[in-house]
């Protein structure tokens, strides 16, 4: 479906607020500048950036890019034949190839990390946000395979899975504070996951693969 006038125009306006603030938050620090600030820059009420943006720190983790469910939903939307581990590794490279803004590897992002990194409440919603995709995904690999309420196997698959998004992350967030290219970074990171899936194991990588549907009639 076209995208509508009225669609387009909130879209735009959101992404203006949005860029504005990260410029914002880059050159002076998050704790530096107010939401006030950042709507008389973007032309904007402050009203208008509450709407969009209920909580500051969405303006730099935006919830569709920052979901709690990121891990959980790659899962629910593998394809039939593929393992819970195998969709989100298939992801990550996906996203590592493509220099995608998601993991950190759009131009520019090695600022947005300084600043992140300086500012306490970004950090924690970072911390508590992947403890919330553990947790979904765990959930989601207990309703898939059936697992009862004691068994542990489903959060300790979903805790590995995490283990590994978050080593992915934090190697793109590493390299990137040392200065290195995007195109760099993403080499050794794809190095990185073909090492971390050669030591999972096969319990790891081959639960919850999806079957086909069962046809009726």
């Amino acid at each position: 479906m076209a995208e509508g006038l009225r669609e387009r125009k909130k879209r735009l306006t959101r992404q203006r607020i949005s860029e504005t603030a990260v410029r914002l938050f880059v050159e002076r620090g998050f704790d530096n500048v107010t939401i006030a600030e950042v709507a008389a820059v973007a032309e904007v009420s402050v009203n208008t950036v509450y709407n969009y943006f209920p909580a500051k720190e969405d303006l730099v983790l935006p919830p569709e890019e920052a979901s709690p469910r990121r891990l959980a939903d790659i899962v629910r939307e593998r394809p039939t034949g593929q393992s819970a581990a195998g969709a989100v590794l298939a992801r990550l490279r996906e996203e590592v190839r493509e220099r995608e803004r998601r993991v950190g590897l759009s131009a520019g992002f090695g600022r947005v990390l300084e600043m992140m990194r300086a500012a306490p409440t970004l950090t924690a919603r970072l911390e508590e946000l992947g403890h919330q995709m553990t947790e979904a995904l765990g959930a989601v690999l207990a309703q898939e395979t059936g697992a009862g309420a004691d068994d542990p196997l489903p959060r300790v698959v979903a805790w590995h899975i995490g283990c590994l998004h978050a080593l992915a992350l934090s190697e793109i967030a590493r390299r990137t504070a040392a200065g290195q290219r995007p195109e760099e970074i993403a080499g050794a990171v794809l190095e990185l996951l073909d090492a971390a899936e050669s030591v999972l194991g096969e319990r790891v990588l081959t639960y919850a693969v999806r079957e086909e549907p069962v046809c009726s009639g």
